[in-house]
């Protein structure tokens, strides 16, 4: 079910302003994000200051000093051996860089697709050929983070 404020072929038809003038649509919820999930294939998201913000379409590795060949995503898509709820993959997926957020109130987290042209230094995806499709309100990102929490062990890793 798509989210109620659009209709998915909105969302499909390419933009015809430049991507710093693109209005996106919003997901208000976790269920309106697992609806543009399950009818955009592939679909991202991106902590940053939106698309105005990186219309340049480059991200920056920080360590290095490098500029990549694209914008580091994180992928939205479940991956074919997912075994459990596309709900459970999206809450982790929007929690996983939710902490860029919380350091800078400018950057929110909002979705789009486009090509993969390489992978970044953490192995994340990195997008060229870029078209925004949403933005994602702070209760759907509430949402996730309380699913995520409820339904994993929440950063454990090997060590713990």
């Amino acid at each position: 079910m798509a989210p109620s404020s659009f209709t998915i072929s909105e969302a499909h038809e390419p933009p015809l302003m430049p991507l710093s003038e693109v209005r996106l649509l919003a997901c208000e919820t976790l269920r309106d994000v697992v609806g543009l999930v399950e009818q955009i294939e592939p679909l991202y998201v991106r902590y940053s200051e939106g698309p105005d913000h990186d219309a340049g379409g480059r991200s920056l590795d920080l360590e290095s000093r490098l500029e990549l060949p694209g914008l580091s995503v994180n992928p939205m898509t479940p991956e074919s051996w997912w075994a459990r709820p596309v709900e459970d993959w999206v809450a982790r997926q929007l929690c996983q860089y939710q902490h860029l957020a919380d350091k800078n109130p400018r950057r929110f987290a909002w979705l789009l697709t486009g090509a993969i042209a390489g992978r970044g230094p953490d192995c994340e995806p990195l997008l060229v050929d870029t078209m925004a499709i949403a933005s994602v309100s702070q209760r759907a990102l509430d949402e996730a983070s309380e699913r995520y929490h409820r339904a994993f062990d929440a950063g454990r890793g090997p060590e713990d």
